[in-house]
């Protein structure tokens, strides 16, 4: 298990370095089998189908979104993510991240990821960020999981047809507002105009 932590208090809350993507937005993704009912943002254009969620849409934990994603140069397509809960953990599983960690307050975004394009996806990685009460980002950046309440699992080998799904969690943390909602914010569609879930 490989542990990182970074903090950065910036005045507007929002971090000033974000974690190496591992998963980014491209608008070259095949079309899915799920329109959105939202429009596109102004500034953002869906794919060209139309397909996919529109930069800037609100949801409501449980509800599924449908993606463009490119994890590497060889690795694109379309996926679904449904935030499936948002749960408070306790400060005390935070002790193995040591001592910059102490005060901070951890959070377990959990998600079911699903392949819509069916192109090969084996492998890939999916994280989505935390964003606090009133919307700004957590402005922590954390690598690794907490075995047993937020495994951070990698979509399986077999995860190269559509319809083919697996289950995974990202870790935030805080140390001052609550954790409310967790965004999509990869590639140049969605940086500006993240897609936001709340509970």
């Amino acid at each position: 298990m490989s542990l990182g932590l970074s903090a950065c208090n910036g005045d507007d809350g929002e971090s000033a370095a974000k974690e190496s993507p591992s998963a980014s937005a491209s608008t070259s993704a095949p079309a899915s089998s799920e329109p959105s009912s939202e429009s596109p943002a102004d500034g953002g254009a869906a794919p060209a189908e139309g397909d996919a969620t529109a930069p800037g849409t609100k949801l409501k934990v449980g509800d599924r979104a449908v993606l463009p994603f490119e994890y590497t140069s060889d690795k694109k397509g379309t996926i679904a993510v449904t935030v499936t809960a948002i749960e408070k953990g306790a400060e005390a599983d935070m002790d193995a991240f040591g001592d910059k960690a102490k005060g901070m307050t951890p959070y377990f975004i959990k998600m079911k990821v699903e392949n819509v394009g069916g192109t090969d996806l084996s492998y890939a990685s999916l994280k989505l960020d935390g964003v606090l009460e009133g919307g700004a980002g957590t402005g922590v950046i954390l690598m690794g999981d907490i075995p047993g309440k937020c495994d951070r699992e990698s979509a399986p080998r077999e995860f190269t047809t559509k319809g083919a799904s697996y289950e995974t969690c990202s870790l935030t943390a805080t140390k001052t507002a609550p954790v409310t909602g967790a965004e999509f914010d990869e590639g140049d569609t969605y940086s500006d105009s993240p897609v936001v879930w709340t509970g």
